[in-house]
């Protein structure tokens, strides 16, 4: 099979993007290359595929862009936001349908507002790695299609670092800052046609604005329900890094937690804790407020479509609580229940107060060694006869992963790799793949010891 390249997304106002080649690269050479998503997709690039990666050469038929957009940064709004260092290059369609493929840190763009449109190392094989654990671990998220070195350096603190692309596909690119964009410029035209084509592209049992809010907001509470399962912490749920069909988007400061800590940030610059953990429902329902301000503009009668967005948006709190109670219950071997809810709180409480690894603190249900992990708290013994009672240990290795992206070996693995040495990034992707198997690696498995402990991750590329 070989992909149709298009670009729908052109055929929508002129002025909602900017016709953007990628800017060509000193000497590409390839770093990783999804094979398995390559040919799901009917995607070719042959033996010089790092030539299309880094941007030095365009698929036949794909037409590439910048997208424009807003949004609320840390709460606070940018009018003028965008694809600063990103080109998609266009979509491929197929019997799964439309997916975009998309390139980032292709060079400068109309809004690279004073950047030099690049990447390193660092954020690119960080992307590529927890985008593909995420999706192993049946998350919905952006999918990294490969990663090429560009054969140039790039000026980032503490000095100069060796440049990189990653290539990654999404069922769209469109975000929550996209229709604030032109909401926010009272551009009607352009407010209709997005819709239309997010419609299309993610809900198209959706009738209208209402029915499209509906199903983000349900999507997105989804999203973040699977989030708080598995420990990520994005780090940056800004509203342009806030998607509308409920992918997760938009890798930078994000981490796994060890220790579980429901307030942990990861962040450097999160310095408030506006996107710990715990508050990433907060924040979800917050953004999903922001879209349904931005849909506004389209309704004949305002005061009757706050109203009605109003409740659409109230009802993130109900639809979350359902799935977190649905994720939760699984990953103990239960039945969703106030009984089970009960239990699950107080698991969780005494995780936090002990600081037991969340990992490995699951995993280990199946294996009646939670009590080593949970330590001695008073309260262990009775729970655990409450929750054997009616536990079903039989799937808990197919719900709980054994092996997730620890974040000191994230950075370990960006210190080789900058240095000239990928086979850490390999071995660690590779295990990634099956993260409810035991790795062939077990240290892969453990929490960091004192001194390996990563305390924030830089928001910066």
């Amino acid at each position: 099979m070989h992909a149709t390249w298009n670009n729908t997304y052109t055929r929508l106002p002129e002025h909602m993007f900017a016709r953007q080649q990628p800017v060509p690269v000193a000497a590409p050479s390839g770093l990783v290359l999804n094979t398995a998503l390559a040919d799901e997709l009917g995607i070719s690039f042959g033996e010089d595929w790092p030539e299309f990666i880094a941007g030095n050469q365009v698929p036949m038929g794909a037409d590439p862009i910048a997208q424009a957009y807003a949004g609320h940064q840390f709460g606070h709004w940018n009018p003028q936001l965008g694809d600063g260092r990103a080109v998609l290059l266009g979509e491929v369609t197929g019997a799964f349908g439309h997916v975009d493929v998309q390139l980032k840190g292709a060079g400068r763009t109309p809004w690279s507002r004073g950047g030099d449109g690049r990447a390193w190392y660092g954020p690119v094989l960080r992307e590529y790695l927890i985008s593909e654990s995420m999706h192993a671990l049946g998350i919905p998220t952006t999918r990294a299609l490969a990663a090429a070195a560009t054969g140039e350096s790039i000026l980032r603190e503490p000095g100069p670092l060796p440049g990189a692309v990653i290539c990654r596909t999404a069922s769209s690119h469109i975000r929550v800052g996209t229709f604030q964009y032109f909401a926010s410029r009272e551009d009607i035209p352009a407010l209709e046609a997005l819709l239309d084509h997010a419609i299309a592209r993610h809900y198209p049992q959706a009738q209208n604005a209402d029915g499209f809010l509906g199903q983000a907001v349900a999507a997105q509470a989804r999203l973040i329900a699977q989030w708080m399962g598995v420990g990520f912490i994005h780090g940056v749920m800004n509203t342009d890094n806030s998607h509308v069909g409920g992918l997760t988007i938009d890798y930078g400061p994000c981490a796994f937690m060890d220790d579980f800590v429901p307030t942990k940030v990861f962040s450097s610059i999160d310095r408030q804790g506006r996107y710990g953990y715990s508050n990433q429902p907060n924040l979800a329902a917050w953004n999903m407020a922001q879209l349904a301000t931005a849909l506004l503009p389209l309704a004949e009668n305002t005061e009757a479509a706050i109203a009605r967005y109003t409740e659409i948006v109230k009802g993130f709190g109900d639809i979350f609580e359902a799935e977190y109670a649905k994720v939760f219950a699984a990953k103990l071997g239960l039945s969703t229940s106030s009984q089970s809810s009960a239990l699950i709180e107080q698991f969780l409480k005494m995780m936090g107060q002990t600081g037991a690894d969340f990992t490995q603190s699951f995993r280990a249900l199946e294996s009646d060694e939670v009590a080593r992990h949970i330590g001695e708290h008073p309260e262990f013994v009775s729970w655990h006869e409450n929750w054997l009672v009616s536990a079903d240990l039989t799937r808990l290795k197919q719900i709980n992963p054994a092996l997730i992206p620890r974040n000191h070996l994230v950075e370990a693995m960006i210190d080789q790799s900058v240095a000239g040495n990928m086979q850490m990034f390999h071995v660690l992707h590779a295990a990634l793949q099956t993260p409810f198997v035991t790795p062939p690696n077990p240290e892969f498995m453990e929490p960091p010891k004192a001194h390996e402990v990563v305390q924030a991750t830089f928001c910066g590329t």
